[in-house]
């Protein structure tokens, strides 16, 4: 049997990245009342939408991952970079 390797919390942190911090900076207390009052008039049945929003949320994250890693910017400088002058 292969000894279970412990993984600190730390390093567990650290693993997730920034896209912890950008899926929490999302939950602010204004939109989760909207998230509330949503789900609360409309139930399970907007659950549907998850299917469409998934695959295409993935591939955002995807294109813009590999944005960054080629060229070692963030999307945003990408964008100045590439983009017109006066943008």
């Amino acid at each position: 049997m292969k000894p279970v390797r412990k993984i600190g919390l730390r390093r567990s942190l650290r693993r997730l990245g920034p896209g912890l911090i950008t899926g929490a900076a999302d939950d602010d207390p204004s939109g989760i009342a909207t998230y509330s009052q949503a789900g609360a008039q409309f139930g399970f049945s907007m659950l549907w939408t998850v299917v469409l929003t998934l695959p295409l949320m993935i591939a955002i994250q995807l294109v813009s991952a590999r944005i960054g890693y080629i060229t070692r910017r963030g999307l945003a400088a990408t964008i100045k970079h590439h983009g017109p002058a006066g943008a």
